[in-house]
């Protein structure tokens, strides 16, 4: 015959388990943070800093990164190794993106052979300048006429 299970006690470390992971306070104090860095995201796109907006858009997303992956994530209450696999995930992250940023200055502006500019066409019809005519077609411009 099968006894009834007797009560197990809960163990004493179950209840500090809750109180580890730093409660609602680190979470509203990691939201804020993410919010503040989102506006300094936006304040910063809104000047020209020239290929300096990239930099600071990159720099701005991985501290925010940082801050999901240790709090929301619990990776700062984890095992250390599980942080160096992380930190040596955000390494590589930087080093295919940097490879990427080299290479972006290194291209040609190459357009196909058979792309011509297309002249600025009017909004509304009856609104093009007297006397031009508007080629749509800039093989029909070349000819001299529109063909059909």
């Amino acid at each position: 015959m099968s006894h009834p299970a007797e009560p197990t006690a809960i163990p004493a470390h179950a209840h500090e388990h809750e109180h580890d992971h730093g409660g609602t306070g680190v979470y509203a104090k990691t939201l804020i943070g993410l919010l503040i860095l989102t506006a300094i995201t936006v304040a910063a796109a809104s000047f020209d800093f020239g290929q300096g907006n990239v930099v600071i858009a990159l720099f701005v997303a991985t501290i925010k990164a940082s801050l999901v992956v240790l709090f929301f994530m619990h990776l700062r209450w984890d095992k250390p190794v599980n942080a160096i696999i992380a930190m040596a995930g955000f390494l590589f992250l930087g080093v295919f993106i940097m490879f990427c940023l080299l290479d972006f200055n290194a291209r040609n502006n190459y357009l196909p052979s058979n792309l011509h500019p297309v002249p600025d066409m009017p909004l509304a019809p009856g609104t093009a300048p007297a006397g031009e005519v508007l080629h749509t077609n800039p093989a029909a411009a070349a000819e001299g006429g529109e063909k059909k």
